[in-house]
């Protein structure tokens, strides 16, 4: 199906743009939480858009190839979960070569359509900066600084229907 589209960005002024545009969307999130999780909301790292070298926006043109693609007639969406396994395949590539990916997805998207010229039909999927780390972390940022926990695996796997927690039939 081969959906999606690319767009690097490396120049300071693109960058700088996009995070205005965080900054924006940041200021209003931050606003929906209170007490505690306001004050954990603002020490996140959210967004590396101007320490990264390379940011990336993936894009989804749900539009490319006509209107009759394989697996798009009786779910439309399929273009856009294509996308989404673009952007992980990506992301364990870089991982296995050492480059760490931070997604962005505090943002208007219509907003970052107009910075990047992005056409009206096309989807701005993922916005990724893109970058030697120095570390690696042992647990997920968000889990770290108290954010919310990981649920246990055994709360999401069902057998057979939805809900259902053992296997046994």
């Amino acid at each position: 199906m081969q959906p999606w589209s690319f767009i690097i960005i490396r120049s300071e002024h693109m960058k700088r743009q996009v995070k205005n545009l965080f900054q924006e969307a940041n200021e209003a999130a931050s606003k929906v939480f209170e007490g505690e999780k306001r004050q954990i909301y603002s020490r996140l790292k959210l967004e590396g858009i101007l320490d990264s070298p390379v940011n990336i926006c993936f894009t989804c043109d749900p539009t490319r190839n006509g209107p009759h693609v394989l697996g798009r007639h009786t779910i439309p969406e399929t273009d856009v979960y294509s996308t989404c396994c673009a952007v992980q395949t990506f992301w364990l590539a870089a991982r296995a070569e050492g480059i760490g990916v931070g997604w962005v997805s505090v943002f208007d998207p219509v907003k970052l359509r107009q910075v990047l010229g992005i056409p009206s039909h096309v989807i701005p999927v993922a916005y990724l900066c893109v970058g030697y780390v120095s570390e690696f972390a042992p647990r997920p940022e968000l889990e770290s600084a108290g954010w919310r926990a990981r649920l246990p695996l055994e709360e999401l796997i069902f057998y057979e229907n939805w809900g259902k927690k053992t296997s046994e039939s």
